[in-house]
């Protein structure tokens, strides 16, 4: 009897409603916690073992898991008003050329973003026509891409680090080969190339760009000065 009385009350609950919406909706409630597991694992892997790993960089951490659920959430509350595509165009538009004002976003930062708003797009507004194992292997597609550029393409072809240099006098092109062995002794990195990008006579300071296999550096988030005066 008591059993009874407690399915009676529970279904009492699910079909009450309030201001003519329903209290809830078990299969829509379902779809929506699937997605968003579907998405937020996706976008923590992106993030935390992909981007993290390569960069080091703690600064967006927060910020891109933080657009990641509300992107998602917001395209998947406002995906059911029927402006699903022209909606998700000018949401990916809007978002996708964010400028934080407090400093400049570099480049691969910014992709990394439109990347995290694309998925959660994606995942949010994909329709009844679009299988659970299309929408996986799309993010499954988009995983390995971005780790693949990350631990194979960006390692064998190398990434570069900006360097104040001071020793103005090693920038001239026949002491090319006393630069490079100073700066691989200074910074310990296996260089592979060097431009020179600003010089500063009034300083004795140059803006120097080096380029050097990933794997070899242990902190990306290193940025060297070689000032003493600094």
């Amino acid at each position: 009897m008591n059993e009874l009385l407690n399915n009676l009350f529970l279904n009492d609950i699910l079909l009450f409603k309030i201001f003519n919406m329903d209290f809830i909706n078990k299969t829509d409630f379902l779809e929506l916690l699937v997605r968003f597991g579907i998405n937020f694992t996706v976008s923590f892997i992106i993030i935390r073992f992909i981007y993290y790993k390569s960069t080091n960089k703690k600064d967006y951490l927060f910020s891109y898991l933080l657009i990641s659920v509300i992107i998602f959430f917001l395209c998947y509350m406002l995906g059911n008003v029927k402006i699903e595509l022209g909606f998700a165009l000018g949401l990916f538009a809007i978002f996708g050329i964010i400028r934080y004002r407090t400093k400049q976003i570099p480049i691969k930062e910014m992709t990394y973003l439109f990347v995290i708003i694309g998925v959660s797009v994606v995942n949010a507004l994909s329709n009844n026509k679009i299988s659970f194992v299309e929408i996986a292997f799309v993010n499954i597609v988009i995983i390995l891409i971005i780790g693949i550029l990350e631990r194979v393409w960006l390692i064998k072809f190398g990434v570069s680090k900006k360097i104040v240099y001071e020793k103005i006098e090693n920038i001239k092109p026949e002491n090319y080969h006393i630069l490079k062995k100073d700066l691989e002794e200074r910074t310990g990195l296996q260089i592979k190339k060097i431009e020179i990008k600003n010089v500063n006579f009034l300083k004795d300071i140059a803006d120097i760009t080096i380029y050097y296999t990933e794997d070899i550096i242990t902190n990306n988030n290193i940025e060297i000065s070689q000032n003493s005066d600094e």
